[in-house]
């Protein structure tokens, strides 16, 4: 397992720089088996050194790409896989271990589809103010697969929401219901930016 500050979702990217012994270990571990680990948000605390409070939900990370870098720091590309639920922490030694158990949606609810249109919508409207106050450009469009359980995933792990937003929505068991959460986030980002746009042309 490796506990970090920040929310993986399934389809997302996740690009680590290891350097704790214990995280080198555990990577050497994975390049002899199927290059996958854990991945859990930590609630309170640090990950580096441990002594943290973690989240139970989680996602599988697969290291797709993997350096080493001439300080001994070592490189890693990692993709998001299916969910787990840890069920129980072991003890860190060598590194964090944990029994885990696949944690899947229960429903949809029918109309994902509408819902991810939504979302992306919401996201567009978002993402253009924020290339007008100057974010980079690049981020304003995203190519989504046709597959609306795919794109959903897609596209929560592509908005700019903060890791506890974030690991709500990757704790929800309901496709359409996670859909619709992202849209009101994403329109109470806007909100947010707006009013501080205005108040800051006013001051």
């Amino acid at each position: 397992m490796f506990p970090i500050g920040s929310v993986l979702f399934p389809r997302g990217v996740l690009p680590l720089q290891v350097f704790e012994p214990r995280y080198k270990a555990l990577v050497a571990d994975i390049v002899e088996t199927d290059r996958r680990f854990g991945v859990v948000l930590i609630e309170r605390g640090s990950d580096v050194g441990g002594d943290d409070v973690r989240t139970s939900i989680g996602t599988v990370a697969e290291a797709v790409q993997m350096g080493e870098l001439e300080d001994g720091r070592i490189l890693l590309i990692n993709v998001g896989r299916e969910r787990i639920r840890v069920t129980r922490w072991l003890e860190d030694d060598p590194y964090p271990l944990a029994e885990v158990e696949p944690f899947q949606d229960e429903s949809t609810n029918g109309g994902l589809g509408p819902a991810v249109a939504s979302a992306l919508a919401a996201r567009r409207r978002l993402m253009a103010l924020a290339v007008e106050m100057g974010a980079d450009p690049a981020s304003l469009e995203v190519d989504l697969p046709e597959d609306p359980i795919v794109a959903a995933w897609e596209l929560c792990a592509v908005s700019p929401l903060g890791p506890f937003d974030q690991q709500q929505l990757l704790e929800m068991t309901d496709a359409t219901a996670r859909t619709k959460t992202l849209e009101k986030l994403l329109a109470e980002q806007l909100v947010d930016l707006e009013r501080a746009i205005r108040e800051g042309g006013t001051g």
